[in-house]
C-alpha cells in the first residue's frame, strides 16, 4: 500500500510482525477471523442512537470497525463505526469470561468485530451497547494512521482513498452526498419521461466535443478506436430514430491537463429532448441544481469556498457579449464579424490569439479571461460565437451566434446546452471547417462523422440537448475546492515508475548521495545543451545580499486554471504561514511529481498578481538551450530534502 505502509512496516520495527504473531495465534486455535463469512448483525449504529427510547434494554447485535480502545484491567470501551457512524461498546470480564475478554484484549485498533449486548446509557450519558457476546470478523494487519493527525498527506489520501474513508468521516458524507445526486438527477429524468440510454465508450470517431481523446487499438479490427469524449452524438442520432427524450450519465475520457478542475476521466449527465430549445433546457437546468442542492442540504442556499450563493430559480440570464462589456467596456456587439478589429482588441485586453483565430474567438478568448471568474451567483451566459460551437443551431436574426448557454457557479462552468443543429448541409461545413483547423495543428477540433451526417440527412427535429459535469456539481453543493475530492479514484502518476527509476538514480549515484536528485555526470549526454554566455558585468556584495534565498518545501501543486503555463504552488517557507508562487513551468513538470520536493525561492520580490492569483516569490530554475534548435530545456533547482523548510542560502 505505498508510502504509509512501509512507514508502518519500519515503525517500531515490529509492528507488523505483532499483527500476524496475533492473526498466526488465532489460526492456531481454530479461530482464523478470515474464515468468517457472515454477521449476525441485526441493527445499525445511528438507528440506536437516534432512537434510544425504543432500543434501551433491548438485545441487538452490530458490526463494525474498532476505532478506538481503553480502559484497564475488568473494564473496557471500545468504538466501533459501522457506515452510519459511531456506537460505544462496554465489555466486562464477568459478562464475556474469561477465554473471551483474554481474547478481547488482544484485538487490535482497525480490526473488525462484531458484538451482541443490550442497549444502555452510561454515567456520561452516552448511549452504548453492553457486550454479552463479541466476536472478530476480520483482522488488520495493518495499524491505521495516529488518531489525532490522521491521515492528512492529499496525495496519499487520494492513494489509499479506502483509509481516508476510515479516518476521515467528512470524507465518506461527500460520497453519500454525491449518490444522492445522482439519484435524484435520475429521478427528475425518469419523471419527465426521459430513457435512460447506454452509449460505446469505444468510438472509430472522437465527436461531440473539442477534446483530445485517449487512444486505442483493437486487434482484431486492427484499427485504432478513441475512448469517448462525448456521449453526444449517439444520444441525437437516438432522437432522429424517434425516441425524442434520452439521457446517459457516464464517464468521459480526455487526455488533457489536470487542474482543481479537470481530471482525464470524469462522469457527466447529457440529456436530449425533441421540441424545445436552449431555453426549455434552461428550465430543466434550474430543477435539476436546486433539487439536487435541497436533497442533500436541504436548502437552497450554500457556502462554497468564502462565497454564499443562493441556488434558488430562476437564475440570471445574459449574453456573452453583455457579459464581456460589462467587465471590459468593449463592445463586440457593436464590429459584429470584424476580425481585424477583434484582434486590435485582442492586443489592448493583453489576449493571446491564433493566426486563425476569428471575431468569435477573440470574443470567447475576452469572456474567458475577464468574466468567467467574476460569476459567483448561477449565471446562464447565452448566444455564443459559431466558432467556437459547431455543433449548435445559429441563431435566426444572427448567423454569427449560436443558441447556446453555459451554466457558471462560483466562477466556474457546470453545464453546457444547445438548440442543436438540425441542418445536415450546414452541419457538414462546419466540421469540413473543423478539419481545416485539425490540419492546422489543433488536436482537439471535430473530425467530420460520415455517419451522424448520413443520420442528419433523414431528418432530425428541433432538440435541445445539455451536458453537465457531475463532479463540478458535487464539487460545488459538497463545498469540495478540488475535484479529486469528490472522485472515489482520482487519476494519479504511477509511483512505482518513479521508484524504480529513482532506484537505477541510486545505483549509479555517488556514495552518500542516495536522495533522488542526483545521477553521475558521466551517465547524462550533455552534447546538445546550448549556454547562454556569463555576464561580464559585476554586482557588488551588497546589492547581492539584498536577495533573499530561502529552502522551501510544497506541500501543494496544482494547475492554475485556464493557464496552460502556470503552476500554483503552496509552500512552506519556515514561517508557519503558506507561502503562495506561480511559476510558468507547466509544459516541464506535472504538478503531482513536485509535491514534497524541496525547492529554492527568492521570498522578498514584490507581491505579483498572475491569473488573478497573488504570487509571493520567485522559484529558482536552470534554463538552457539546445543547439541548433529553438528549443529550451528547464529543470526546477531541487535540493536534498534533509535541509529544512526556510533554511537561508549565502
Amino acid at each position: 500500500m505505498g508510502e504509509q505502509n512501509n512507514q508502518n512496516k519500519n515503525n517500531g520495527g515490529d509492528l507488523l510482525k505483532v499483527r500476524r504473531d496475533k492473526l498466526a495465534e488465532l489460526q492456531a486455535a481454530g479461530n482464523d477471523p478470515y474464515m468468517v463469512n457472515t454477521s449476525a448483525r441485526d441493527t445499525l449504529n445511528k438507528d440506536i442512537s437516534d432512537n434510544f427510547e425504543k432500543y434501551e434494554n433491548q438485545t441487538v447485535t452490530i458490526a463494525g470497525r474498532i476505532m478506538s480502545k481503553r480502559g484497564k484491567g475488568k473494564v473496557m470501551f471500545m468504538d466501533v463505526y459501522d457506515r452510519t457512524g459511531k456506537m460505544q461498546v462496554f465489555a466486562k470480564f464477568d459478562d464475556l469470561g474469561e477465554e473471551t475478554y483474554k481474547g478481547l484484549k488482544k484485538w487490535d485498533i482497525g480490526d473488525i468485530m462484531e458484538c451482541t449486548g443490550f442497549v444502555f446509557k452510561t454515567k456520561m450519558g452516552e448511549v452504548s451497547v453492553h457486550a454479552t457476546g463479541v466476536k472478530l470478523l476480520s483482522k488488520s494487519l495493518l495499524p491505521l494512521p495516529e488518531k489525532y493527525h490522521g491521515l492528512k498527506d492529499v496525495d496519499l489520501r487520494y492513494r489509499q482513498r479506502e483509509v481516508d474513508l476510515i479516518m476521515n468521516p467528512e470524507v465518506k458524507e461527500t460520497f453519500i452526498k454525491r449518490g444522492k445526486i445522482v439519484s435524484t438527477i435520475r429521478n427528475i429524468m425518469d419523471s419527465k419521461g426521459f430513457v435512460e440510454i447506454e452509449t460505446p465508450t469505444l468510438n472509430t470517431i472522437p465527436g461531440g466535443a473539442s477534446a483530445r481523446p485517449f487512444v486505442t487499438h483493437h486487434n482484431t479490427l486492427d484499427i485504432d478506436m478513441y475512448m469517448r469524449i462525448a456521449t453526444e452524438i449517439p444520444l441525437k442520432r437516438l432522437i432522429i430514430g424517434g425516441m425524442e427524450r434520452v439521457y446517459e450519465i457516464g464517464r468521459i475520457f480526455r487526455n488533457e491537463g489536470m487542474d482543481p478542475r479537470h481530471n482525464p476521466e470524469f462522469t457527466t449527465i447529457e440529456l436530449y429532448q425533441a421540441y424545445t430549445d436552449y431555453n426549455g433546457m434552461m428550465d430543466i437546468t434550474e430543477e435539476l441544481i436546486n433539487k439536487s442542492c435541497m436533497a442533500v442540504n436541504g436548502t437552497e442556499d450554500i457556502t462554497y469556498g468564502d462565497y454564499e450563493i443562493s441556488l434558488k430559480a430562476p437564475f440570471k440570464r445574459i449574453t456573452m457579449i453583455d457579459a464581456v462589456k460589462e467587465q471590459t467596456g468593449v463592445d463586440f456587439g457593436e464590429f459584429m464579424g470584424d476580425t481585424e478589429k477583434a484582434k486590435e482588441v485582442a492586443k489592448k485586453l493583453k489576449l493571446e490569439v491564433k493566426p486563425t483565430d476569428t471575431w468569435g474567438n477573440v470574443l470567447a478568448e475576452a469572456f474567458d479571461e475577464y468574466v468567467e471568474d467574476k460569476l459567483i451567483q448561477p449565471t446562464f451566459v447565452i448566444d455564443y460565437p459559431v466558432e467556437i460551437s459547431p455543433l449548435t443551431k445559429r441563431k435566426k436574426d444572427n448567423p454569427l451566434l449560436v443558441e447556446r448557454f453555459e451554466i457558471f457557479v462560483a466562477g466556474g462552468e457546470l453545464a453546457n446546452a444547445y438548440t442543436e443543429l438540425n441542418d445536415p448541409i450546414d452541419q457538414r461545413g462546419r466540421f469540413e471547417h473543423q478539419m481545416m483547423l485539425r490540419e492546422n495543428g489543433d488536436e482537439e477540433a471535430n473530425m467530420i462523422d460520415e455517419d451522424f451526417l448520413t443520420a442528419m440527412e433523414y431528418g432530425m427535429p428541433p432538440t435541445g440537448g445539455i451536458g453537465y459535469g457531475i463532479d463540478r456539481l458535487v464539487m460545488l453543493l459538497t463545498d469540495s475546492a478540488a475535484i479529486r475530492d469528490v472522485l472515489l479514484f482520482p487519476t494519479m502518476k504511477n509511483l512505482d515508475s518513479d521508484k524504480k527509476a529513482e532506484k537505477s538514480s541510486n545505483d549509479q549515484a555517488c556514495a552518500g548521495d542516495n536522495n533522488g536528485f542526483f545521477t553521475d555526470n558521466a551517465k547524462i549526454d550533455f552534447s546538445q545543451v546550448k549556454v547562454e554566455p556569463l555576464f561580464e558585468e559585476t554586482v557588488d556584495f551588497d546589492t547581492f545580499s539584498k536577495s533573499d534565498f530561502r529552502a522551501v518545501k510544497v506541500k501543494e501543486c496544482v494547475a492554475v486554471p485556464k493557464s496552460k503555463k502556470l503552476l500554483q504552488f503552496t509552500l512552506d517557507d519556515g514561517t508557519g504561514v503558506d507561502r503562495t508562487i506561480l511559476s510558468g513551468i507547466h509544459a516541464y513538470y506535472e504538478p503531482e511529481e513536485l509535491v514534497g520536493k524541496t525547492l529554492i525561492a527568492i521570498t522578498n520580490l514584490p507581491p505579483r498578481a498572475m491569473m488573478g492569483i497573488e504570487s509571493c516569490g520567485m522559484l529558482l530554475s536552470a534554463v538552457n538551450n539546445l543547439k541548433d534548435s529553438e528549443d529550451e530545456e528547464l529543470h526546477l533547482l531541487m535540493v536534498d530534502n534533509h535541509i529544512p523548510a526556510g533554511a537561508k542560502l549565502y
